[in-house]
């Protein structure tokens, strides 16, 4: 019999592997009750006051901010790329929905962000 510690998505299981009489192959037994998974970092500050703006710029999907295109007081077109969101190994620019001016970026290079998190805002 063997212990091990696997982590899956952030969640922690201790897992007892037996070996089976019949034919020597391992058995999985069930699952322990998983450890609490350690609490993620609280999400920096943002670099202006979040809400400057009346147009807001929205992440399409979960990922972390790659890259940083626009800045504030910056003026955009429709379609221009404010923010660069990598999910799954593919960047993903997160683009102005009209034109207007950079109001605020609410987030950092490197954080964590949920689909509909809000990235920026445009006046």
């Amino acid at each position: 019999m063997k212990n091990y510690t696997i982590t899956v998505n952030g969640n922690v299981y201790d897992v007892v592997v037996e070996e089976g009489a019949s034919t020597g192959a391992p058995v999985a037994a069930a699952p322990k009750a998983p450890k609490a998974a350690p609490k993620a970092a609280p999400a920096a500050a943002p670099k202006a006051a979040a809400g400057a703006g009346s147009i807001k710029v929205e992440a399409g999907a979960a990922g972390k901010v790659f890259k940083i295109e626009a800045k504030v007081g910056q003026a955009v077109k429709a379609g221009d790329a404010i923010v660069v969101v990598e999910a799954m190994k593919m960047e993903i620019p997160v683009v102005a929905p009209q034109d207007g001016t950079v109001a605020s970026i609410d987030v950092a290079v490197g954080d964590p962000v949920e689909a509909g998190a809000l990235l920026a805002t445009l006046n």
